[in-house]
């Protein structure tokens, strides 16, 4: 078995960054046409910052290819009481492992890396939002259930 590697991302991972969340959304039984419509916007959201350091991404390479990712964006948010001293809290998006290479334990590695990103800038709270898929991998270890609701298009 030939061993996998992790390696931050650049910006010129941007388009397998976008692949890749494609993919996560088609397994989450998202329709191609709202992703076709996602993709270009999310491209152009997401160079700048993973060229200023707001978006930090890792890859994971098996023979030379990418084979899954992760991210962590930095979120400027209000001192909470839960994190009172830090205004920033991270956000794990993008968390993917090709199909054939699921049940190597690659998803913890990712998550692992995005803690360790998040330790070097100081940010001691952490969210996501877990697809049925990746909930079980989250809470081995140690995620836990929010009360965080959403709305999309508010009314007026």
């Amino acid at each position: 078995m030939h061993p996998y590697t992790i390696r931050p991302m650049t910006v010129e991972d941007a388009p397998i960054v976008g692949r890749q969340r494609e993919a996560m959304f088609l397994e989450a039984n998202q329709p191609q046409s709202a992703l076709d419509t996602m993709r270009e916007p999310f491209l152009t959201w997401l160079r700048p910052r993973l060229t200023d350091g707001t978006y930090l991404g890792w890859a994971i390479e098996h023979e030379g290819r990418v084979i899954g990712g992760t991210g962590l964006f930095i979120l400027d948010w209000p001192p909470h009481y839960l994190h009172p001293e830090d205004s920033r809290r991270g956000y794990l998006l993008n968390v993917y492992v090709d199909a054939e290479h699921r049940g190597h334990g690659l998803a913890r590695r990712l998550v692992e890396a995005t803690y360790e990103g998040a330790r070097r800038l100081g940010i001691a709270y952490l969210v996501l939002h877990a697809s049925e898929l990746g909930r079980p991998v989250y809470e081995r270890m140690g995620w836990k259930d929010t009360n965080e609701m959403s709305l999309l298009r508010p009314s007026e």
